[in-house]
């Protein structure tokens, strides 16, 4: 068994690289916006329009549907390009399908019975109202960075007449060139310093809106789903959990108390009359009592450790490696058993499950001979990988094992992954969110 500290986040970008970097992709999607908004917008109206006009024939509710997949097609392109903006993970809502074996008019009904295509087809048509302004202010902040910076480059080469006014000189400021170097280099200067946050506005406001309309309903029904499925596992973990602690308790500490009542109820009739037996029988006793505390101690462990409590995950993690009954190799970040690097009380619980139950099935199903463990501190998220050399076949039917690792990582808002190809390796990754 052995313990290394594992691998670090990458190095970040610097201040001023970071800046830039998002200076580009705001001033990107600001530009191309205002052409795939007119794209849009000339999309929306005429597919309006000319769905409008035929609606008296059969022809305008199949062309408003084509027209409804075309501005989906809009949408999943604006849709990729929020995520460089909002900083979000790209969700795409999911639209209505047509039945298998639908006939012509059933699928054209389909797009027009769903609620996300109208929105799609809205964003579509709105967006034009965003777009420009947008567009003219940050192409207009940008001219006027560059142009006023570099104003005393060119300032020889601009033709001026007898009776031209500079603006410095309306300005008070002089009729000289001096005057006009120092203005424009001024206004250039204050136009370069704020165009990071006049170009983070524009992108935030034309990005505003398209997520308002093409992912957020999305994402609240999906968060909503979520959530469910989270509750649906914990309440599931939690009654796997409480049935197989009803399950030992019966089986073990409940049948010993038991068998102690009725030695120490025989002891007392034989105390008169053989107090010989009497003793042997109170030593029993004795040895039942302490085994019972035993497999409540044991008991105790599988619910919350008392290792785990005092000492944090990497020495609960070791005393599982332990007493495993493979020969098992643990590779653990030491911070996570220090006061600053030690994680949710929660999450080093269910860390603590996943691993034990991996290790419990190494154990009695998978015919290995040696096992690995490792636990990763990501940015964002916990990861924990657990292979065998053993025999392979691990699958996550209900009513195995590994049920019980993906209903409690899934209730952490994580997930699971286990391969295991016939034969073997079997390798179980859970990602856990932190």
């Amino acid at each position: 068994m052995t313990a290394a500290p594992l691998a670090s986040a990458p190095t970040p970008l610097s201040p001023v690289q970071g800046l830039l970097r998002r200076l580009a992709r705001d001033t990107t999607y600001v530009l191309v916006g205002f052409p795939l908004a007119l794209v849009s917008f000339v999309l929306a109206v005429v597919g309006i329009s000319l769905s409008a006009g035929l609606l008296v024939t059969t022809l305008g509710l199949p062309i408003l549907a084509g027209f409804l997949y075309a501005a989906r097609g809009l949408a999943d392109i604006e849709r990729l390009r929020l995520a460089g903006v909002l900083d979000r993970p790209r969700v795409r809502p999911v639209y209505r399908r047509p039945e298998p074996g639908a006939g012509f008019w059933r699928r054209v009904f389909t797009p027009i019975r769903d609620a996300q295509s109208w929105l799609d087809l809205l964003h579509a048509f709105v967006r034009l109202l965003v777009a420009v302004p947008t567009f003219v202010l940050l192409v207009v902040w940008w001219v006027l960075a560059l142009g006023g910076t570099l104003y005393i480059t060119y300032d020889w080469a601009i033709p001026r007449g007898a009776d031209d006014q500079d603006l410095s000189q309306l300005l008070g400021m002089g009729d000289g060139a001096g005057a006009r170097i120092t203005l424009n280099t001024a206004i250039g200067l204050f136009a370069l310093f704020t165009l990071p946050l006049v170009a983070r506005g524009c992108a935030r406001l034309q990005a505003g809106l398209a997520y308002s309309l093409l992912t957020g309903v999305a994402e609240m029904r999906q968060r909503i789903v979520t959530l469910e499925e989270q509750k649906r596992a914990a309440a599931s973990a939690e009654a796997v959990a409480l049935r197989r602690l009803e399950r030992d308790i019966h089986d073990g500490p409940q049948q010993r108390l038991v068998r102690l009542a009725m030695d120490l109820g025989r002891a007392r009739h034989q105390l008169a009359a053989d107090p010989e037996a009497a003793r042997q029988t109170l030593d029993e006793a004795v040895a039942q009592t302490r085994e019972t505390l035993d497999e409540l101690r044991a008991l105790s462990r599988g619910i919350a450790p008392p290792i785990l409590v005092d000492r944090g995950l990497p020495s609960a993690l070791a005393a599982l490696a332990a007493r495993a009954l493979v020969p098992t190799e643990l590779t653990v970040d030491d911070d996570l058993g220090t006061a600053a690097g030690r994680l949710d009380p929660g999450l080093e619980s269910t860390a603590y499950f996943v691993v034990a139950e991996a290790l419990t099935n190494v154990s009695k199903h998978s015919r290995a001979t040696a096992c690995r463990v490792e636990v990763t501190r990501k940015v964002g998220r916990l990861e924990i990988t657990v292979t065998d050399d053993g025999a392979g076949g691990a699958h996550l039917a209900k009513g195995h094992g590994l049920s019980g690792i993906a209903d409690r990582v899934r209730a952490a808002g994580g997930t699971l992954e286990v391969g295991s190809p016939a034969g073997g390796p079997t390798r179980i990754h859970a990602e856990l969110p932190r």
